[in-house]
C-alpha cells in the first residue's frame, strides 16, 4: 500500500465538491443607445482641451529676443521702428495715429462719385510748361470720412473730400496738395 500513495492523486481530486451555481438575470447596461453622443461630446472635449495645450506649449516654446516672445522677425517692421531710450532698454513703437486729412481734389465731378467709407487712392499730377507731366501715388487705400457739398461757384477750383490716413500720409498729401494737382481712384 505503500506504493500506492507514492502515485500522485488524479486532478480534482483534492478540490471540494461541485454545488450548484444560482440562476441570476441578465446584467443590462442602461443609456446604451446615448453612449455613442456621450462618446462624441467627450471625444469633442478632448480635442479641445488637445488643442488648448497645445496652443499654450507653442508659445511658451517660441523664438525668444531677450527672455521676451517677439511679435515680428529680428529684420521685420518693427526692429527699424524701435528705438532705445535713455536707460539703454528697448522702447515699442507707437501704431500709426489715424488722422483725418482735408484734401482738395481738381476734379469735382469726381469727388461726387465718392460716398463715406469708400477706399481710394490719391495721385499728384505736377504741371509743367510741355503739358505732360510726372504723376505719383500720394496715398493708397485712403478711407473717405466725408464729403463736404460744394459752395456754388467753387467747381472750378475743385472739390473737397476729407480722408482718413497715417500721420505721415496726411503730411505727404498737404505738401503734394500744394504743389500739384490732385486726383483720386476707386480701390
Amino acid at each position: 500500500m505503500s506504493q500506492l500513495s507514492s502515485f500522485p492523486r488524479p486532478l480534482g481530486a483534492d478540490a471540494p465538491g461541485t454545488c450548484d451555481v444560482p440562476h441570476f438575470a441578465p446584467v443590462r447596461v442602461r443609456g446604451g443607445r446615448y453612449q455613442l453622443r456621450r462618446l462624441v461630446r467627450h471625444r469633442r472635449r478632448a480635442v479641445a482641451a488637445g488643442l488648448a495645450v497645445t496652443a499654450a506649449a507653442l508659445v511658451a516654446a517660441g523664438p525668444r529676443d531677450a527672455g521676451r516672445a517677439q511679435a515680428h522677425p529680428a529684420g521685420g517692421p518693427s526692429a527699424a521702428a524701435e528705438s532705445r531710450t535713455a536707460g539703454g532698454s528697448v522702447r515699442q513703437p507707437r501704431a500709426a495715429a489715424m488722422v483725418t486729412a482735408p484734401v482738395r481734389i481738381a476734379d469735382g465731378a469726381t469727388v461726387r462719385l465718392l460716398r463715406p467709407g469708400d477706399r481710394v487712392d490719391v495721385v499728384a499730377a505736377e504741371e509743367s510748361a510741355a503739358g505732360g507731366g510726372d504723376a505719383r501715388v500720394v496715398a493708397r487705400g485712403a478711407r473717405v470720412t466725408k464729403v463736404p457739398e460744394a459752395l456754388d461757384g467753387v467747381t472750378e477750383a475743385g472739390a473737397l473730400v476729407v480722408l482718413s490716413v497715417p500721420r505721415r500720409t496726411a503730411v505727404r498729401l498737404a505738401g503734394a496738395g500744394a504743389t500739384s494737382r490732385l486726383a483720386v481712384t476707386l480701390c
